[in-house]
């Protein structure tokens, strides 16, 4: 994919709140206007890439993914790493691979798979973060973060992993949840936060926080980056210097 027509510079200095959610007080990294033309990253979206579905047999993200011009990565990653630093506590890590696509929810919820069906996490890895970029209108549903009634975990790191996984399969295999996203405090996971998606906003959390996209207009999903609920999903990983 050709990126060089497109600058996706950013601006000069961003609007950052750190808030901590839960009893674990992870922190979740919020900012503000990112690029300095965001519908330039829309245009890309619109006209540059195809999309693939990114769902398979066993779940997975429910919807479609492109690859995102490295011109983007590259600039917003190490914008952003010293912050992630700090925000973190991550002391002299250094960031070693950042991987990004840009993603489309499109699966109605009749079509959902019972693991999409609940909040999920991405790795146990403390050093592993998620930052989701919102390029979609408030109405398409930002991200929540969740505790785990049964078990209190709210990040699920290695050491409570297999606890973690056999008491959700448990609850899944003898009350499946409704075919819905999750959007709200249910009977096995309690919200413990959120943040509401806004067009250039930006949420960085570790990617072991149990989370789920709020997904209330199934009837608002497409599959057009220019209406639809497009997010560009990066994933960067930082280990000790």
């Amino acid at each position: 994919m050709d990126d060089s027509r497109y600058d996706f510079a950013l601006r000069r200095s961003f609007d950052m709140r750190l808030d901590r959610v839960g009893r674990e007080g992870e922190p979740v990294l919020t900012v503000e206007g990112v690029l300095a033309d965001p519908q330039s990253l829309v245009d890309y979206a619109a006209t540059e890439v195809t999309f693939a579905p990114a769902w398979g047999a066993n779940g997975g993200y429910p919807g479609v993914r492109a690859p995102a011009p490295l011109n983007y990565v590259n600039k917003v990653v190490r914008a952003l790493a010293p912050s992630i630093n700090r925000a973190f506590g991550l002391s002299d890590a250094k960031l070693v691979r950042a991987e990004c696509n840009l993603s489309m929810v499109v699966l109605p919820p009749t079509a959902l798979h019972v693991q999409q069906r609940v909040p999920h996490f991405d790795t146990a890895s403390p050093m592993q973060f998620a930052v989701l970029h919102y390029l979609c209108a408030p109405e398409h549903g930002g991200t929540a973060f969740y505790r785990h009634r049964s078990t209190g975990f709210e990040a699920i790191t290695p050491d409570r992993l297999r606890s973690f996984e056999a008491a959700r399969d448990a609850e899944i295999a003898a009350a499946p949840p409704p075919s819905a996203y999750v959007t709200r405090t249910s009977r096995d996971y309690e919200q413990i936060g959120a943040v509401e998606a806004a067009f250039d906003r930006l949420v960085i959390y570790r990617s072991r926080l149990l989370h789920s996209g709020q997904i209330s207009q199934a009837s608002a999903l497409s599959d057009d980056p220019r209406i639809g609920r497009l997010t560009a999903n990066i994933f960067v990983n930082f280990a000790p210097a």
